[in-house]
């Protein structure tokens, strides 16, 4: 029996076309005996090294190639045919440009052809981003190293079917005039009636005309899923693309197209060559001549992708022309000492032997190059006026420090540059860079401008199915009414769609959609099928590839919508296995709102405040933090870090370092938090492992909270050096590894002198801390700019709030922000469109706004309020507040609309908020005003308003907004209750049913019940150390924040009430765990709007009667709100009930299976949601 290749195979890179995986693809090829398999995504090659790596591991060869639709050399029609509009919208999708698929054949050269056919395809002339798709115009159709099928969907394909052989010929030229012996067709054959594709009929055609122009037929099954069974999805993903329901009236999947072993596929070439009149044994011949197309396609993933190498841009592009690069390294090294005077330190000895260490591992790795070349783009981005700061390990390197791309001093702060690099760690160092957000793309095109178009890429974010993508794309595909999708897709959390019944049967809030689960079908089965398909493609948020000129010839590239940015089909991941080397450039919100405080600070006083230079122990910032009224604060200012930093009571900046650390997975899961807060406030006595290990303990009260602290141990105790101990740490995240460094633990510190009680008990601390820690360089890095943000809050708090609600950097809503300004005593200025800028400003209050009288500063003879911004108006665009702004004052109404031009939506919007008060008339009189302008505007266009004297607009008679229809139209229009806090309409309410305020309940005694209410600001369920599920969430009552709990045996009761409603009443015991750590665990929760309605119709008893309802117990209050992490989770530990279901990470850290990975308010920014969740809320 003759093996089989399949040639033409696609993947769930096909977006919404594949139906499988590469990986799956690959071992499903094993499986079936299959020696070598080729992936041929529609318009991309995204899903080759995961293809390539998946391969390797099954013992399959893999082949590469693409199906790409291309122009024709004469096209049948000129201009643009009119765009239909489909049952469902959006533009119509045009699906019938011919499609050819292309085999990389010789090598590095075959591979780079495909990629610059792919890149020309996506760059075409004419092409609308990204609503056409990608079409290969017929001038750039040429390339080295090919191998070409023309199948049932090519023009030469589609022209046999039609029964028109002489047209099939005449097509066929062009392409053998260009790719000569290396043009095959395809046969295809999946069942179906007629002579279309898939049909028969065509097939024997295919071969009959193959023999009759001398080219080589090969056969195919044009495969999109792995398995049979998947037609249906197929068709599913078939409406989603087209934007179309399925119509069972016409032509479906069929499900034929999986991959099917060479003896299926025998059989198939037997019927089609009997049927264009061969013999049966010709059938033999057809599986000859595939194969020798297989094999004629030899592309290493090593050697001719590139896996394994890494290409740094020419050194003459950073400052190496005439001398190495590493000498150029050197001599900046040794500049950036003398310009911050380490050379002149009594210690000066230490630098220079660091920095010299430091440069000798470079050396050895050759990535002087890599070095230069971040730092250009640093100074680059400092020289734009842009704030830069470097994150992560490499904030650890004294060398990154001396180049400017690090601010903290790693000697000072004790930072290792072997965490980061070493001789012994070949793996290409991470330096991440954090610039302003809003400069982002700014940096991007001056990345661009410094190395060339044909060097950068920014790198693709595969946008894949979860839960609630896929029960839209399934739900309009199977024609379920819309209101019903949106319903059931928002009662899920942001989970993996493969869970959605495991959800449903665990999850108490998702108890109503679990019991319509039969009502819909084949639904919970499509939906799940359809996990973690790529659905589309973004941008990543912060890598940029850098390389040599060699890069388009490695990687195809496609323009970004928006920006047309040049960006590589490969992720994150796959660019670094392809040795691209990434930069990774994020955007940081927070950088950005510091950067808009001080410019505000400077704006109306005329002085700079250099936030990177204040003062480094200032009293009042620390007053603040330990205060823990941190909300708006660089990383404090979640549930879980107010309770840590009120029990941690934070003095010094390695106070801060420490805490960012400790709110992490591997402290929680080691238990190491409590005694670190014991040791700290002198609870207890401080203890070592050993004596030697107080060196590197000490300064955490022998708590080992980093990772330096684990390198240093084991170098302590088994006498290896620093480089290698990191790698015995990465270690220790592999389970299979564990045991053998285990052993080598024990037997090196047993020959250093240790006897087994100090092994055994220093290895229980490595263990469970050591793989999943956290990096003291990271938290130095992290902790600048929570310093920095901190110390604007305590000294400029009117422009920290304006850059705050200008970029919305953190995890709650921009209303919670408005209401924390309050209650710090900043004056909240309403809209105006005569004072109102584009973003937040300040504006002077009373007193003197000089310098001497910083703005919003506590003690400083000015006060200073918060003007909010004409961008936050719902609809408005960038351009239209731009107008408005530039055209201040306006004199009336008539000059304000004649003037700035505003739509008649956003003038509207204005009005009911306030904006145009100034004008006279009250608020509805000036809405009819509006539309009278624009009824005038439409028609003679002389319209005149009425005045009242003056230039005031005349009232027209109208009863004004009452209090409680500004105070809706503020939440409409603008995301904020700017006039006054929402809960005031609820005051008296809740005084009756004996509601305690934010301000109160700091006075509450620890396990007392109490009630309490507010608007809901975030909620979320992160991880935490017993890998139960924990409901967190914070209500905002006007005096102050509430964080709650609910633990797992109050899920049935109230989670559905907590993530479905915004106002809330909870009954709790108060939890406390330090002067200023304070928390309510939840017993009981109900909507605030459900009871205002009930003491409507039945009067206060009957409120009473419904709070006097039974509800769950109250659990045990043992976990740490708040504080765990993530990561990868070993298998799918679907057994069990959700109670009793955990998942175990490879450090013994369990989480529970429906926890977060990311909380509340990460990710882009909100705009106007009035709370945030973080992906493991509902609603």
């Amino acid at each position: 029996m003759p093996g089989f290749t399949h040639l033409h195979t696609v993947s769930g890179f096909s977006v919404r076309y594949g139906a499988s995986h590469p990986e799956r693809l690959a071992e499903r090829a094993a499986e079936r005996g299959m020696d070598a398999l080729a992936l041929t995504d529609r318009d991309t090659v995204a899903g080759t090294v995961r293809f390539a790596k998946a391969c390797a591991r099954a013992g399959v060869r893999p082949l590469f190639g693409a199906e790409l639709a291309v122009a024709t050399p004469a096209p049948r029609r000129q201009g643009r045919a009119h765009a239909r509009t489909p049952v469902r919208g959006g533009a119509f999708i045009d699906e019938s440009t011919p499609r050819v698929t292309y085999l990389a054949r010789d090598g590095a050269r075959g591979w780079a052809a495909l990629c610059s056919l792919i890149t020309a395809a996506h760059n075409a002339e004419g092409r609308r981003i990204p609503e056409d798709r990608p079409v290969l115009p017929w001038q750039e159709n040429h390339g080295e190293g090919l191998t070409v099928l023309l199948g049932p969907a090519s023009d030469v394909g589609l022209a046999l079917a039609a029964g028109r052989p002489d047209r099939a010929a005449a097509l066929l030229a062009p392409w053998r005039e260009i790719y000569g012996d290396a043009l095959r067709l395809e046969a295809v054959h999946h069942g179906r009636e007629g002579a279309g594709p898939g049909s028969l009929r065509l097939a024997a055609r295919t071969v009959g005309f193959a023999a009759e122009q001398g080219i080589r037929p090969v056969l195919s099954n044009d495969v999109r899923y792995a398995d049979p069974g998947l037609g249906p999805v197929a068709d599913v993903l078939d409406a989603a693309r087209r934007l179309v329901p399925i119509d069972p009236r016409k032509e479906l999947d069929g499900g034929e197209r999986w991959l099917k072993g060479a003896d299926d596929m025998l059989h198939i070439a037997e019927r089609i060559v009997e049927a264009a009149g061969y013999r049966r044994d010709t059938a033999y011949r057809l599986f000859e001549q595939t194969q020798a197309a297989a094999a004629e396609c030899l592309v290493d993933p090593e050697d001719d992708l590139g896996i394994g190498s890494v290409h740094f841009p020419e050194p003459h592009l950073v400052g190496a022309g005439r001398r190495s690069a590493q000498r150029v390294l050197a001599s900046r090294a040794a500049a950036g000492m003398v310009l911050r005077g380490y050379d002149r330190r009594p210690d000066a000895r230490v630098y220079w032997e660091r920095m010299h260490h430091e440069l000798d591992i470079i050396a050895h790795h050759h990535f002087a190059t890599y070095f230069l070349t971040v730092a250009g783009v640093v100074d680059d981005i400092r020289r734009m006026g842009i704030r830069v700061a470097a994150r992560g390990s490499g904030a650890g390197s004294l060398v990154n420090h001396l180049l400017g791309i690090a601010h903290a001093d790693p000697v000072e702060q004790g930072l290792l540059m072997e965490r980061f690099l070493s001789k012994k760690r070949i793996a290409l160092p991470d330096i991440d860079i954090d610039v302003e957000s809003a400069r982002r793309l700014d940096v991007y095109r001056a990345i661009i401008d410094r190395f060339g178009s044909e060097r950068v890429a920014t790198v693709a974010m595969p946008e894949t199915y979860r839960v609630r993508h896929a029960i839209r794309d399934v739900g309009a595909a199977l024609s379920m009414d819309p209101a019903d999708i949106d319903r059931i897709a928002k009662s899920f959390p942001h989970i993996r769609a493969r869970d959605a019944r495991a959800a449903m049967d665990e999850l108490p809030e998702l108890r109503e959609v679990a019991g319509e689960r039969e009502r819909h079908g084949r639904l919970w089965e499509l939906v799940e099928a359809l996990d973690a398909l790529p659905r589309g493609v973004a941008m990543h948020p912060c890598g940029v590839l850098l390389s040599d000129a060699s890069l388009l010839s490695r990687t195809p590239t496609m323009p970004t919508s928006g920006e047309g940015f040049p960006m590589s089909q490969f992720d994150k991941d796959d660019v670094e296995d392809l040795g691209l080397l990434k930069l990774d450039v994020l955007g940081v919100r927070m950088q950005s709102a510091m950067a808009h405080a001080v410019a505000e600070v400077e704006r109306v006083t005329g002085v700079h405040v250099d936030i990177d230079a204040v003062p480094e122990g200032d009293p009042s910032t620390y007053r603040l933090i330990r205060s823990t009224e941190t909300l708006g604060c660089f990383q404090i200012e979640s549930p879980g870090q107010r309770d840590l930093i009120g029990r941690l009571q934070p003095e010094t900046f390695h106070d801060l370092v420490v805490d960012i650390s400790l709110f992490r997975p591997g402290p929680v899961a080691a238990d190491m938090v409590r005694p670190f807060i014991a040791a700290r406030h002198g609870r207890a006595p401080v203890r070592y492992p050993h004596p030697d290990l107080e060196e590197p303990l000490k300064e955490t009260y022998g708590v080992v909270v980093f990772h330096e602290q684990i390198i240093e141990i084991l170098r302590i105790m088994t006498g290896c050096g620093r480089d290698e101990a990191d790698q015995v740490r990465r270690a220790l995240s592999d389970v299979e590894s564990q045991g053998r460094v285990r052993a080598w633990f024990a037997q090196e510190a047993a020959a250093k002198g240790y006897d087994a009680e100090t092994i055994a008990r220093t290895w229980e601390i490595v263990e469970a801390f050591g793989s999943y820690g956290f990096c003291k360089a990271h938290a130095v890095a992290f902790a600048v700019p929570t310093y920095q943000s901190a110390w604007l809050k305590a000294h400029h708090p009117a422009a920290f709030y304006a850059g705050l609600l200008t970029h919305d950097p953190g995890m709650y809503p921009k209303r919670l922000l408005l209401a924390d300004a309050r209650r710090q005593g900043v004056p909240i200025l309403p809209l105006d469109v005569n004072r109102s800028g584009v973003d937040h400003r300040i504006e002077l209050v009373s007193g003197s706004g000089g310098a001497s009288g910083a703005p919003g500063s506590r003690d400083g003879a000015g006060r200073w309020g918060l003007r909010l911004a004409l961008s936050d108006v719902h609809g408005i665009s960038k351009a239209e507040a731009q107008r408005i702004a530039d055209g201040q004052p306006y004199s009336s109404l008539l000059d304000f609309w004649e003037r700035a031009r505003p739509s008649r939506p956003v003038a509207g919007r204005l009005a009911q908020v306030g904006a145009l008060d100034e004008f006279g008339a009250n608020r509805r009189d000036l809405q009819l005003h509006l539309s009278e302008l624009h009824r005038g505007a439409h028609a003679s266009g002389t319209s005149q308003l009425p005045l009242a004297g003056g230039r005031k607009t005349a009232p027209a008679g109208l009863p004004d907004l009452s209090a409680a229809e500004r105070l809706s139209a503020e939440l409409g229009v603008l995301g904020m209750d700017a006039s006054r806090h929402l809960m005031g309409d609820y005051q008296q309410f809740l005084d009756e049913l004996g509601v305690v305020p934010a301000r109160r309940l700091r006075t509450a005694r620890h396990g007392e019940t109490v009630l309490v209410a507010g608007a809901k600001a975030a909620t979320q369920t992160p991880p935490i150390r017993s890998g139960k599920r924990v409901i967190f969430s914070t209500l905002d009552d006007g005096t102050g924040l509430v964080d709650l709990a609910f633990f797992d045996d109050a899920h049935a009761t109230c989670a559905h009430t907590v993530f479905h409603s915004w106002l809330l009443l909870v009954r709790g015991v108060v939890q406390r765990r330090g002067p200023r750590s304070l928390s309510v665990v939840g017993s009981a929760a109900w909507n605030l709007a459900d009871l205002l309605e009930l003491r409507r119709e039945g009067g206060l008893d009957a409120v009473a009667q419904r709070l006097a309802e039974p509800a769950t117990a109250v659990a045990p209050a043992t976990e740490e709100p708040g504080e765990g992490g993530g990561g990868e989770a070993e298998g799918d530990g679907r057994e069990g009930g959700a109670d009793g279901r955990r998942i175990r990470m490879p450090t013994g850290y369990e989480m529970h299976p429906w926890a977060d990975l990311r909380p509340a308010g990460e990710g882009p920014a909100s705009g106007r949601k009035l709370w945030h969740q973080s992906p493991g809320s509902a609603g």
